[in-house]
């Protein structure tokens, strides 16, 4: 039986705060092979991945992009600036391929919960190494050693509305491979390839009030993925440029 508790109570996040500290006060008593799942936005305010709008000059293809697709222009520019390649500018929308080598709208970049008027939140500069500290956190103030999720909202080609997905990951097998194994009627399976730590991303998301401060949620259930060393990272879950199918 899988097993997910929100995490309820916590304060408005801050730059320098203890997110492990913050998770336990609030009752979060994560066990052996649970998972901790963290909202994006969290860890990026306790990393202080925060801009003010007010700090930002566009510049000319900011500006450019702002009036084709009314934006606020600074907005476009601090898309631009966490951006490595911008793929697509249509209806509004903006995608791009973000430093962190994902694709999503607008950078990853949101102004939704940021804490303030014209304040925007951006990804955290290493979400694999922002989850593998709060693992190692969570470890020393608790004393166990759960498996640690950042997870964040993307949408999804060819399908309405947003799915959390796991952005960070440690101490979680990102992958389950059972391509090479037999199916039901005894088929060779040739393309199952499953996306636990998205699946445990969403899952958390189904238990999170957004509106709340339920920033974190824990999973119990999920043990056999759960490895002692931090793994490869939500990294693995990403696709290369090079097998886009779609450029």
């Amino acid at each position: 039986m899988i097993v997910v508790r929100p995490v309820s109570g916590l304060p408005e996040i801050t730059a320098g705060d203890d997110l492990a500290r913050l998770i336990l006060e609030a009752g979060g008593s994560p066990e052996d092979g649970d998972v901790v799942v963290v909202s994006q936005k969290a860890v990026s305010k306790a990393e202080g991945r925060t801009v003010e709008l007010s700090s930002v000059s566009p510049g000319a293809r900011a500006n450019a992009l702002a009036a084709e697709h009314g934006h606020d222009p600074r907005a476009v520019q601090v898309v631009l600036d966490e951006s490595i390649e911008l793929l697509r500018a249509e209806r509004g929308v903006l995608i791009s391929r973000t430093r962190q080598g994902f694709v999503c709208a607008n950078a990853g970049v949101d102004a939704s919960n940021a804490g303030a008027e014209d304040r925007l939140v951006l990804l955290p500069h290493d979400p694999d190494g922002s989850a593998r500290e709060l693992r190692t956190a969570l470890g020393r103030r608790s004393g166990r050693r759960p498996a640690v999720v950042i997870a964040d909202s993307f949408g999804r080609t060819w399908r309405h509305g947003q799915c959390d997905v796991a952005i960070g990951c440690a101490g979680l097998a990102p992958l389950e491979d059972w391509r090479g194994r037999p199916d039901a009627d005894g088929r060779e399976l040739r393309a199952t390839w499953i996306a636990v730590a998205d699946q445990a991303a969403a899952a958390a998301d189904l238990a999170r009030d957004k509106v709340s401060r339920q920033p974190a949620a824990i999973i119990s259930g999920l043990e056999r993925h759960v490895a002692p060393d931090d793994g490869p990272g939500a990294a693995a879950l990403v696709r290369p440029p090079a097998e886009d199918l779609f450029r």
